[in-house]
């Protein structure tokens, strides 16, 4: 079974974003999958936003991020693009950080005018670090999710987040599956 790290992008503590990624994460984990959860907000701000990749908690995020075979990244959308948060982390990790790796990304916002984030905004960015595959992601609206409840999705946003994890675990599957090429 895969190593997955859970990556919630939001900046606020008790965040719907946070609420989806654990979602994503806890699903992942009745697969049978290790995982573990990363929240950028609790990296070093210093750091951070004075580019320090090597500060201790930047490197330890990038142990992590090497440590995982499956990423989860989840942001809030901000004036129609991720949070400025993660892109501060994502702009401090190395060129080729994803190499390698399966990435499923998950967005929350206010309206579904956003709701095309996760492909035009996201997915470019996450192939930039060069994501072997993205699974195809989600958008979910804030009355979707509730941060801090103990169901935080609505039915149908739980259906939804069902076929993007389904989608990832069947790659993983076909992954393994799949003999090493002869080399």
């Amino acid at each position: 079974m895969a190593r997955v790290l859970a990556v919630a992008g939001s900046p606020t503590a008790r965040s719907r974003t946070s609420a989806l990624v654990e979602a994503a994460a806890a699903a992942l984990a009745r697969a049978g999958h290790r995982t573990d959860l990363l929240r950028v907000r609790d990296l070093p701000a210093a750091a951070l936003t004075g580019a320090d990749p090597a500060a201790p908690g930047l490197r330890a995020a990038a142990e992590r991020v090497e440590w995982a075979e499956v990423l989860v990244i989840g942001t809030p959308v901000y004036k129609a693009g991720y949070s400025g948060l993660l892109k501060c982390w994502l702009d401090l990790l190395p060129q080729e950080a994803f190499a390698g790796r399966s990435v499923l990304p998950l967005a929350t916002g206010g309206t579904l005018a956003h709701s095309l984030v996760v492909d035009y905004a996201l997915r470019p960015v996450l192939i930039s670090l060069g994501a072997s595959h993205i699974a195809r992601g989600a958008f979910f609206a804030d009355s979707d999710v509730t941060a801090g409840a103990e169901q935080p999705l609505t039915p149908s946003a739980v259906a939804r987040l069902q076929r993007c994890v389904g989608s990832l675990q069947l790659r993983l599957e076909q992954s393994e599956s799949q003999p090493l090429p002869a080399g």
